[in-house]
């Protein structure tokens, strides 16, 4: 039964990993494979916590953790936290090549809000494009990000950092005489 109850909270959380930045939808269909030096689950406050180099794979997903912790409530997964020096996660994106990539101190998702939290040195990078900053929020019904900076986070003036390069042009034909 325990295993049973590791398998349901893995897929929960990894299927909240899913959503941010149109990642591969098919990853959703895909087994949850964790590893991790030890794991404690109690069924009475329906906590599960991974801890000691926590790997979490599904299809093209894969986050790396110190710390998973995984909370269900009465529908499901309520919240998950991973923690780590730094925690870091790495997806292929839908209809694309691209993979989304990002780092921080903490990851916080909320199921109800669909929200998910990059909290302390966040830095997401998306092929050349990147954003940087002391937290990173994106809400994933609204495909709404916010960027936050703090002195001594991420640079020395604590302001957001943001690169996005030009998009390749296509070639024009040759005007006709």
């Amino acid at each position: 039964m325990h295993i049973l109850k590791m398998g349901i909270y893995a897929a929960l959380c990894a299927g909240l990993l899913v959503s941010p930045a149109h990642a591969e939808k098919a990853d959703r269909d895909k087994p949850v494979n964790i590893e991790a030096d030890s794991v404690t689950l109690d069924d009475v406050k329906k906590i599960s916590v991974y801890a000691g180099n926590v790997i979490l794979t599904q299809g093209t997903l894969m986050l790396r953790a110190d710390r998973i912790q995984a909370t269900q409530n009465a529908t499901g997964l309520d919240k998950l936290s991973a923690v780590g020096r730094p925690v870091a996660f790495r997806q292929k994106l839908d209809d694309s090549e691209d993979v989304i990539e990002g780092v921080s101190d903490r990851i916080e998702f909320d199921s109800v809000t669909n929200q998910i939290e990059l909290i302390g040195q966040a830095h997401l990078q998306r092929g050349s494009d990147e954003l940087r900053g002391a937290r990173i929020s994106y809400n994933a019904n609204t495909g709404f990000y916010k960027v936050v900076g703090q002195p001594n986070a991420t640079d020395p003036t604590g302001r957001v950092r943001a690169t996005i390069l030009p998009k390749p042009r296509a070639a024009q034909p040759a005007a006709q005489p």
